[in-house]
């Protein structure tokens, strides 16, 4: 509960902080708000595979948490998930906080011009917040923008329409055989790879695949990243968060 968990963080000092979006005696979001304004760390959020619990997930990326964990039941974590799990606590304690800098009002409206034909973003662990940063102050005008986020896959839809509704640009989950077009971004979906294709016209589209996991990760930026650097060079602008 909140009282334990404040003693404990100033007992402790944790490089990291595993929060449960059913927490009892205080609502969890509220909890995670007031923690990010007294004193910030990284923190994991557990969160059920639930359609609530996946929007509670996203709020709480929103909030200041770094990454979200998915477990199978209310009650305990398959054996499969611990793996993961460990893997997701290491990420999260090496998260870096930066204290948030004032948005400026000026706008590149001459990117759309620059020469270059594709724009691509990945981010893993705490990339969610910074991605949304990034697109909510671009122009419409820019070439297609593919996006590789670290992200469940109960979460990567929810993450893409939401972008869209803070976004100018147009921005959607990828499916598989999506033409590459200006003016959108095409967020890949959870748990698959997304990687670049082009046909004999010389236009891009995006192929969603199956696979084994890349450095435990599925989807992977560098799977995607290597692609497009085959087909694209240096038509492609890239960014790794």
């Amino acid at each position: 509960d909140p009282l334990a968990a404040r003693q404990r963080i100033v007992e402790y000092q944790p490089d990291v902080l595993v929060l449960d979006l059913e927490m009892d005696r205080m609502d969890a979001m509220l909890f995670l708000r007031i923690l990010m304004q007294q004193a910030p760390m990284p923190v994991l959020v557990l969160s059920s595979l639930s359609p609530q619990g996946s929007w509670l997930g996203l709020d709480a990326l929103e909030s200041g948490a770094v990454d979200v964990f998915v477990r199978s039941s209310a009650a305990r974590f398959a054996p499969e998930q611990r793996g993961d799990l460990v893997s997701k606590l290491k990420a999260a304690a090496r998260t870096k906080f930066r204290q948030p800098q004032a948005k400026s009002s000026q706008r590149e409206e001459e990117t759309g011009k620059s020469g270059k034909t594709l724009i691509l973003l990945g981010a893993s662990t705490g990339g969610t917040e910074a991605i949304r940063e990034i697109l909510s102050q671009l122009p419409a005008n820019l070439p297609p923008i593919c996006i590789v986020q670290h992200i469940p896959s109960d979460f990567s839809g929810l993450f893409a329409d939401r972008l869209n509704s803070y976004c100018a640009i147009s921005v959607k989950e990828a499916a598989d055989g999506d033409k590459l077009r200006p003016g959108w971004a095409f967020v890949a979906p959870g748990d698959k790879h997304m990687i670049l294709a082009r046909d004999f016209s010389g236009k891009f589209s995006l192929k969603i695949r199956e696979g084994e996991k890349i450095m435990h990760h599925r989807p992977s930026i560098d799977l995607m990243f290597e692609s497009t650097a085959l087909l694209a060079g240096s038509q492609v602008v890239a960014g790794l968060l």
